[in-house]
């Protein structure tokens, strides 16, 4: 019987950026095993583990925002939780903050409303050109975008998908940060967004925040900013 969920925020770096999700997710599994963590299994002929991510993770992106929400038979602290599965998780993997969260809460999947990206450019683009491109992109009402997969094209307004874009100057160069929405009515890609800005494929992409239902996007633009948009 589950008495206990923790909600876990962790990064995930360049040594496992080309894992797949479902890689993640045993990689969680035989971490937590090992850990002697007592998780709480689902019900039926195939029980598996109460794991689950908040929102699934491109691959070949890092990120220093990913949360994992679990149940457990018994209950452990915070800290202690996080003693003893950090020797556990490979290279790559790090936990970042544990806090518990009520059983009856909301799934974490069904909480989250978007996502902020760092996406860092070749070297030779300019800072004024690519403003310019940014200023561009969200003046517009709507952008038309159209993409493959599943050998199946897939139309939609891609202006609808970002809430705000911004510059950012760093040791490795420049990058666009973004803010692009998250859930039920749509996930934006920052690949995609970048090739809607007609810029060149970027050289990295980090996720650097996922923000919940109870967080505002104006809210974060505020704290980023010093204004809200």
């Amino acid at each position: 019987m589950k008495v206990q969920r923790l909600r876990i925020r962790f990064a995930r770096g360049e040594q496992v950026k080309f894992i797949t999700h479902l890689d993640l997710m045993r990689l969680w599994e035989r971490a937590l095993r090992r850990a002697n963590i007592d998780l709480a299994y689902s019900e039926g002929f195939t029980p598996h583990p109460r794991l689950s991510l908040a929102a699934p993770l491109a691959v070949g992106v890092t990120s220093s925002a990913e949360i994992l929400d679990l149940f457990l038979n018994s209950r452990i602290s915070p800290l202690e939780f996080a003693r003893q599965v950090a020797n556990q998780l490979p290279p790559g993997v790090e936990v970042l903050e544990v806090q518990e969260v009520g059983l009856r809460a909301p799934s974490v999947q069904s909480e989250v409303r978007w996502a902020e990206y760092q996406v860092r450019l070749e070297s030779s683009l300019s800072a004024e050109s690519v403003q310019g491109v940014v200023d561009a992109f969200l003046a517009a009402e709507s952008i038309p975008w159209e993409h493959q997969r599943d050998k199946e094209a897939r139309k939609y307004d891609i202006r609808a998908l970002v809430h705000d874009l911004w510059l950012e100057q760093s040791e490795g160069g420049l990058m666009v940060g973004m803010c692009l929405r998250a859930d039920n009515n749509g996930s934006g890609r920052p690949e995609q967004v970048i090739s809607a800005m007609g810029l060149p494929e970027p050289d990295r992409i980090h996720r650097s925040k996922l923000i919940l239902a109870e967080s505002s996007p104006a809210h974060e633009a505020w704290r980023r900013h010093g204004r809200f948009t």
